[in-house]
């Protein structure tokens, strides 16, 4: 619904004197769209009307695309109005206790092709309805409410009720729809005081604060000597393309790039948002590592097909790591422009500004007459899967069509999304004879995660065959390597060693899962020296391994060094108290450490939060088992059953 983009700025002279500055809080670095606007006049003019500057607007005539004209939908049993109140825009539709009420709709939420709406409740939360308006046109079947569950029932109390933790605006949502966002979660009131420096996806969302910049464009004095106007007082400079060029190789007829990337700063800003991950701490340093902040999801099964096609919502960052795009030097901007966040050119001329269009619009590539979908770059390698119920995301993987995988694996492919009244195998074979051959592709892995999520025989060998293959994406061989720790050998130890000393945070981080399942001796050994690591992600997750090493026996230095790991790891579960999963992963933490009434305390917590969390109540029954309260831990037990079964 929304894309997320990144603006290169270009060198300019500032105006000195600017109304426009009177706006920026003095405490903050950050200067607003309006400042920047004030030298780059072009980029901002490409910036309006974009996804980014209507990702969260206050509700008006101007924004409110929805009819709330006396509109209403059934659904569930349960008819929701929409209707307006002098200049207010409000719904009638069921709150957290089961009963109608009239709430106003404080802001909106995206644009196209839908349009969600955000209702303010006490304690500053922002929860978004379940209601959207579908903003596609009536000849597409737009033009009308519908619900984003249309086929479950989800009463007041479930987490997925629209006033609950999982349609939390403040948690799910804002970091990605507003500029300079803060949280800030207060434990002890179970409140939010969340703020922004501006209410949607501004420049400074991806460039990082500007006052820097603007004093830069200031100063007479631009020389490299004043450390603060490194990258002209940016936070980061976005040139993995500057002076960069593509050409076609007359051999191979293959796109080259005139020079390797060296620098994954534009995807990573891209991949904060356009990816499938859990964040660990406040983005505050647009620029700095990725993982610093954040760990993306890996290939698992839920997520994604065995071969890396998308399955769940898992947006954009995880399948172009998959990609032969990402390989070869590819970004984000390549493809999208980095204001408007459309495509740099229409439909597949996007394409055709690296591949040859005699070549691959060929029928002699495709087979297929020009027009129809065969013929399409995108339909065949970048299919779609809808979510929202009329949001169609495209795969970047960019992969070459497996129908015969869909024989083997029982994966989709592009070719019986539109063939859907013919087999895969039939599409194989017209695959083999139009081409003499199955074409492979560059993604060779599908055989080992699937062998491996259905543990069949050979996986153990597949899976160490992919965890080593530096040919293949470094997310596939993550995956595989997360899965090692099934497979304690004198070879699985090995393995991770090696993958321990990666340059890559994604590979150390899926060693590190695996020796999750070793003995506190073996983690100890392969594991301490990432305490120390330079990405807070990986050090965080050593520190997890590492919580019930006897800190007693080790040296005073290596003390200190597992002592402040640990207090990261606490401080990085503090950040996102307001989850279930947060409160028990303290609890865990402190059940090892034996400091019981605290471990008690946090699953308990998890408990007030999500009353239907399984794990909070599994996890403290058995603590209190461990400390011989066998009755309050059956009640216990007795009492989660009575919630979770409703």
């Amino acid at each position: 619904m929304l894309i997320r983009s990144i603006c290169v700025l270009i060198p300019a002279v500032f105006i000195l004197i600017n109304p426009a500055l009177a706006e920026k809080s003095p405490e903050s670095p950050y200067v607003g769209e309006k400042v920047c606007a004030s030298c780059h006049q072009e980029q901002s003019r490409q910036w309006k009307g974009s996804h980014h500057e209507m990702a969260m607007q206050p509700a008006n005539k101007e924004t409110v695309l929805g009819d709330f004209s006396n509109a209403s939908l059934t659904h569930d049993g349960v008819t929701s109005n929409f209707f307006k109140q002098a200049d207010k825009y409000v719904v009638n539709t069921v709150g957290p206790d089961g009963e109608l009420h009239d709430y106003k709709i404080k802001y909106t939420f995206g644009v196209d092709p839908l349009q969600q709406y955000l209702v303010e409740f006490p304690g500053g939360r922002l929860q978004a309805l379940d209601i959207a308006w579908d903003n596609r046109t009536k000849e597409q079947g737009g033009q009308r409410w519908f619900h984003l569950n249309p086929d479950e029932h989800i009463p007041a109390g479930d987490v997925l009720h629209w006033t609950g933790p999982n349609l939390n605006w403040n948690y799910m949502c804002a970091e990605c729809h507003s500029t300079n966002l803060k949280k800030n979660y207060d434990s002890a009131s179970k409140s939010y005081d969340t703020t922004w420096s501006e209410i949607n996806v501004s420049c400074e969302a991806c460039h990082g604060a500007g006052e820097n910049h603007v004093s830069w464009a200031n100063s007479k004095d631009k020389s490299a000597k004043n450390k603060s106007h490194i990258n002209k007082g940016l936070v980061t400079e976005f040139n993995e393309r500057k002076g960069v060029s593509w050409s076609i190789n007359t051999e191979s007829g293959l796109p080259l790039r005139s020079e390797p990337r060296n620098t994954s700063a534009e995807i990573e800003t891209c991949a904060v948002c356009h990816s499938r991950r859990s964040q660990i701490s406040e983005n505050d340093q647009i620029g700095e590592s990725y993982s610093d902040a954040f760990q993306t999801a890996l290939l698992h099964n839920g997520l994604y097909h065995a071969d890396g096609q998308i399955d769940d919502e898992v947006y954009v960052y995880g399948s172009f790591l998959q990609s032969k795009m990402n390989k070869t030097g590819v970004t984000c901007s390549d493809c999208h422009n980095p204001h408007t966040a459309a495509l740099r050119a229409p439909g597949e001329q996007v394409c055709y500004q690296c591949h040859k269009a005699d070549v691959y619009a060929s029928s002699s590539h495709h087979h297929h007459q020009q027009g129809l979908a065969g013929s399409s770059c995108i339909e065949c390698h970048m299919p779609a899967k809808t979510y929202m119920e009329v949001d169609p995301r495209h795969d970047h993987g960019f992969r070459i069509p497996r129908p015969d995988l869909s024989v083997k694996l029982n994966t989709p492919n592009a070719c019986n999304n539109c063939h859907s009244k013919q087999t895969p195998l039939w599409a194989s074979s017209k695959m083999e004879s139009w081409y003499g051959h199955q074409p492979l592709g560059y993604q060779k892995f599908a055989t080992a995660l699937n062998s491996q999520q259905r543990q069949l025989p050979g996986a153990r060998l597949l899976i160490s065959s992919l965890a080593t293959d530096t040919e293949q994406p470094e997310i596939a061989r993550a995956t595989a390597i997360s899965y090692l720790g099934q497979y304690r050998e004198a070879e699985t130890v090995r393995q991770l060693q090696q993958a321990l000393q990666s340059h890559e945070p994604m590979i150390r981080l899926a060693a590190l899962d695996a020796l999750s399942s070793f003995d506190i001796r073996e983690r100890v050994q392969l594991a301490f020296p990432l305490l120390s690591d330079k990405t807070r992600s990986v050090r965080i997750q050593a520190a997890r391994l590492l919580v019930s090493v006897p800190a007693g026996d080790l040296p005073e230095q290596q003390k200190e060094i597992l002592q402040k790991a640990m207090d990261e790891y606490v401080e990085v579960q503090l950040f996102n108290a307001e989850r279930p999963e947060s409160q028990v992963n303290l609890g865990s933490f402190y059940s090892e450490l034996g400091r019981i009434e605290e471990a008690e305390s946090s699953y308990r917590r998890a408990i007030e939060l999500q009353d239907q969390f399984v794990p909070a109540y599994v996890n403290l029954a058995q603590l209190l088992s461990e400390q011989k309260k066998e009755n309050e831990a059956i009640k216990l037990l007795m009492a989660g059953l009575k919630k979770v079964s409703g």
